[in-house]
């Protein structure tokens, strides 16, 4: 098994790091992932801002060559991997931006001329781990479960992948956020999980 891990935190002090660490030792320990790739959004430069104009065509995107080594990484990858915050209920802009770019039509979907698309990237999963300073009851109850109804169904399905995990903690700026025990969590599923 192929990993991609999405990194999006620009403090590599932050508790969002500490995770990205557990999924990395977790992810070495395990037989099943054979090469495990780190793109660490904000230490890469990643530039989040859509550009359309007269030479720059938005259904063009999908062959952009500035996008070819991102394109690359996410083909090759049988399970992706995305560790961030939660700011304002929802990913950060940077990763948003990744997201923009990256999940073009012609890539991550094909139009059918349905209600649906054709989802270009079956047989991939995700994990998505994310840290809050909120308490974990927040977004499910208060945003009716906005971010991973975002994640899940308006971003993976659409593109073929059904099978998602997410890891959300919340009060994690809280003395007790218990984050060993959550940050063991990951390291756990990533040492033991197959595809």
């Amino acid at each position: 098994m192929n990993v991609l891990v999405i990194y999006t935190h620009p403090n590599h002090q932050s508790l969002s790091y500490a995770f990205l660490e557990q999924v990395i030792r977790g992810s070495g320990e395990n037989a099943q992932i054979k090469d495990i790739q780190v793109l660490d959004l904000y230490e890469e430069g990643f530039d989040p801002v859509l550009v359309f104009n007269e030479t720059k065509r938005r259904r063009d995107m999908h062959s952009d060559p500035r996008l070819e080594k991102y394109r690359q990484q996410l083909l090759k990858a049988d399970k992706i991997v995305f560790v961030y915050p939660i700011w304002w209920g929802r990913p950060p802009a940077m990763l948003l931006g990744y997201i923009d770019q990256m999940f073009a039509s012609n890539f991550a979907y094909r139009d059918t001329g349905g209600l649906l698309p054709e989802g270009l990237l079956k047989g991939k999963s995700v994990v998505c781990i994310s840290v809050m300073k909120g308490p974990a009851f927040y977004p499910l109850y208060w945003l009716h479960n906005a971010h991973k109804v975002l994640m899940r169904k308006a971003l993976f399905q659409y593109v073929g992948i059904r099978k998602v995990k997410f890891f959300e903690f919340g009060s994690m700026e809280s003395a007790k956020g218990r984050h060993d025990k959550k940050l063991n969590r990951v390291y756990q599923y990533f040492k033991s999980v197959a595809r």
